[in-house]
């Protein structure tokens, strides 16, 4: 078995691409390439930059700031 058997092997499937830096994926840390890329996404999932940013709904009014129906 030569080394590129080897680490085509490893790779992984489907030619998938880390999502920190593009380079191909290995089977070991998917979807990244290197423990480097896995640890920079979590960083960013503990530092909260993947967070979804909050707002108000437009549906969340209650039916008496509308005028209509409330009891007088």
């Amino acid at each position: 078995m030569t080394s590129s058997n080897a680490d085509a092997s490893e790779l992984g499937l489907n030619g998938a691409r880390c999502p920190e830096c593009r380079a191909p994926t290995i089977r070991q840390y998917a979807p990244f390439c290197s423990k480097r890329c896995a640890d920079l996404d979590l960083h960013r999932w503990l530092s909260g930059a993947y967070a979804i940013p909050a707002g108000e709904a437009e549906d969340a009014s209650s039916p008496d700031d509308e005028g209509g129906s409330g009891a007088r």
